[in-house]
């Protein structure tokens, strides 16, 4: 009688091993995917703060530069794309689009010497520069948290919660090779 009671609380015990590890697992999936989730908001919070601010920008600019509505318009559809982004790629090529038209716009600035002495300009830039280092910070915490995330899901046995759970991957924020080419600007 007493090798049964054994064997039932060993079966039990191994039970409740198993049933903890997978529950444990789940759960630390489901910590992952919500410190993705929170950090893809954090990029988007910081990506809207500087849609806020191109505004402000152009308008400062647009009294100072009136023939140069090409680099305006620019940032200003580049602007709209990235409010309309609805994923992280579309997020991510909006993004480096609004970088490439607001790097043409500052190159233009440099040849107006009364824009670059403006406060307005001067503060307005002041802030989209330290919006740009958010976005960075955001930007990276956001790949670090899918990295640790897709690391998970894909190691055993985790994995065989995650494909049970129906968890996928996340996308990191990627930049396309083509976005990152200096803007040429000609006068």
């Amino acid at each position: 009688m007493k090798k049964g009671y054994v064997v039932i609380i060993v079966v039990i015990t191994l039970l409740l091993l198993v049933v903890g590890g997978v529950v444990g697992s789940y759960n630390g999936l489901i910590n992952l995917k919500e410190d993705v989730d929170t950090q893809y908001s954090n990029i988007d919070v910081q990506l809207e703060r500087r849609a806020d601010l191109i505004p402000n920008l152009v308008n400062t600019v647009k009294g100072y530069v009136q023939h140069e509505e090409n680099a305006i318009e620019r940032i200003t559809a580049a602007r709209e794309n990235l409010l309309k982004a609805s994923n992280t790629k579309e997020l991510a090529e909006a993004d480096a689009e609004l970088d490439s038209a607001i790097d043409a716009l500052m190159i233009i600035v440099e040849n107006y010497p009364d824009l670059k002495a403006n406060t307005n300009f001067i503060n307005l830039q002041d802030e989209l520069a330290g919006t740009e280092n958010r976005i960075a910070v955001a930007r990276r915490d956001y790949n670090d948290a899918v990295k640790k995330y897709n690391t998970k899901i894909k190691k055993i046995p985790t994995n065989i919660i995650a494909n049970m759970a129906g968890f996928k991957e996340a996308d990191y924020f990627e930049v396309d090779e083509s976005k990152k080419e200096v803007p040429e600007v000609d006068f």
